[in-house]
Order: C-alpha cells, then structure tokens, then sequence
C-alpha cells in the first residue's frame, strides 16, 4: 500500500479527522450532550407531525435527564467526561431536538447557562428552518463571546428523499441558512445521511457534491438506523426498506470522502444507535470494524478526502 498522501492527519487516517483539528488548535475537547426540553417543528404540527421516519427522541436517549437544568446536567456531563479525559475541555452539545426552536429569550436563557459553567465551548444542533434573524443575532453574539458551531441537520439534498423521510423543508432553506450563518462569521457543521430510503449510491454522492461547493466547516457522516419504534421501522419489517451492507456504506463514504475539501473537518463518519433498539443494519455495532474498513480500504485505493474536489465544479 502507498504512503498516507493526505496532509491532515499524523496517524493512518485519510480524512480530516477531529482529533487531528483538536491537535492543531491544542485543545482536546469532549461534548456534554445536553437536553434543553425543546420541541421540533416536525414534531408539533408546524411543518409535520411524528417528525422524520427514523425520528427516535430526537436524538436525545444520549442526553441527561431533560428535567434537569442545563447547569445541572453539565455538572453530570463533565463529572462523565472527566473519569476518563480529565484535561480535555468542554464542549456543551445542545443535541436534542431542534435547539434554537423557541423565542430568543428563553434561548438566551439556555444559553447563557451553558456559558456559566465556563465551558470551551457552544454546539447547537437544530434546523434550518429554525433560525429566524433574532436568533441568528444572538448566535453571531454567542459566537463573539464563546467558540460556536451550529450543527444544521440536512440528510440529502435531494427534494424527493426529503418529502420521502418527512424532513419538512426543502433543500433551498437549508442554502439559504448556510449563507446567512457563513456571512455571520459562524462554524457550521453539516449532517448527511447514507442509505435514506430510494437514494442509491449517486444520490448520497450528489449530497457530498452540494456540500463540497459551500466548503462546510465540518460535516457528520451517519448511516441510517432502523430503530424499534420509528415510522422506518414499520417500513423495514413490513419490507419496504433494506438497509446498506457494510460493503455498500464503506464504498459510499469513502467516495464522498474523496468530493469534500480537505479543510472540511470529519467530526463523525457513523452514527451510533441506541443498541437496545436497533433492528438494522446490525452491522453497525461493531463500530471500531466500521472504522477500521474504511481506513482499510481507503489505502487499499490509495484515496484520500479531497482528491476529487474541485473548487469550480469541474470533477464534482
């Protein structure tokens, strides 16, 4: 196998790694993944109800207890975190739900607590049709004080797929809500998502295409979990979805891999379901196997991330 080609790493990885971005910055960091009791358009009849088809909780079964206060679910968080990285920072991860989906005040409220606790810094998961001006005011204000990074949860680009999974809004919002944050001077983190229900291989890749013209600050790569009690898992038992073989992810990441800039920070590239729920891919639990293919197999074809970008188009 060749030599490691690609310039962002200090270890065998081809893609821009998190933990090769933390080395540069010095500052290592974990997130506090918090829960600050909020909704979701798609949950309560604004945009749809029952949210998307492999909605489980919003994410939030990672999440303290969403009774407790942000101040007292950091201090649960950190006490977690410090047992085995006890010199890293502190990032307070606002995961659940859609995280700027209330007026700017009680927002603020949230917000400001978090920074209280003194932490390194802010990510706030949420929609993009959630940001009006007054919470993007308050954002560019939070990014002033405190390093921030909006995570704006996209899946596909694709209009088709989005109607499929009851997204709620099509891909022009979420343009629109990236130039806004972009011109605002804020981190902005994508997530994608493989093996959506009628994408094949070239509609994940043409996701990887329209990220790699807005060049992202960082992108999260999940695979699609079917998990016990979602709308998807009614579709996949009563079998109208089948999901990626590892085969089939690897393959498909490792090729929008190659279509995003190598500046573009991989902060995930799989998820986690919750194992107690998960009918399928039950592949996925094996995570370090997940991990170790794709490297695996990236230098086995001697690729790396970026090698097809292009800023023009061209190659895309």
């Amino acid at each position: 196998m060749a030599l490691n080609p690609f310039p962002y790493a200090f270890d065998n990885k081809r893609y821009h790694t998190l933990a090769y971005h933390n080395r540069q910055v010095n500052c290592k960091t974990q997130k506090a993944v918090l829960d600050a009791g909020l909704s979701c358009p798609n949950l309560d009849g604004t945009c749809g109800v029952g949210g998307c088809i492999f909605c489980d909780g919003g994410s939030g079964y990672f999440t303290q207890d969403g009774r407790l206060s942000i101040r007292e679910q950091l201090q649960l968080e950190t006490e977690r975190i410090r047992q085995k990285h006890p010199q890293d920072g502190i990032i307070a991860y606002f995961q659940a739900h859609t995280n700027t989906y209330a007026d700017v005040d009680t927002l603020r409220g949230l917000y400001e607590e978090a920074l209280k606790a003194d932490v390194a810094g802010i990510s706030i998961a949420t929609r993009p049709d959630c940001i009006g001006d007054d919470v993007l005011a308050l954002l560019k204000e939070i990014a002033g004080r405190k390093p921030l990074t909006v995570e704006l949860g996209l899946q596909s680009s694709d209009d088709e797929t989005a109607a499929r999974i009851n997204r709620g809004y099509p891909y022009e919002v979420f343009s629109a809500c990236f130039a806004r944050l972009r011109a605002a001077g804020i981190r902005i983190c994508v997530h994608i998502m493989d093996g959506l229900p009628g994408e094949n291989a070239d509609k994940m890749l043409d996701t990887a295409r329209a990220l790699a013209k807005l060049r992202p600050d960082g992108v999260k790569i999940h695979l699609l979990h079917v998990i016990r009690g979602t709308r998807l898992a009614e579709i996949y038992e009563s079998g109208g979805y089948t999901p990626l073989t590892l085969e089939e992810y690897v393959d498909v990441v490792i090729r929008q891999l190659e279509l995003l800039p190598m500046e573009t920070i991989i902060e995930r590239i799989t998820g986690d379901g919750d194992k107690a729920k998960l009918l399928a891919p039950l592949w996925s639990r094996d995570k370090i196997r997940v991990l170790g293919t794709i490297d695996h197999e990236m230098a086995a074809r001697n690729t790396w991330q970026g090698r097809l970008y292009s800023q023009d188009g061209l190659h895309l």
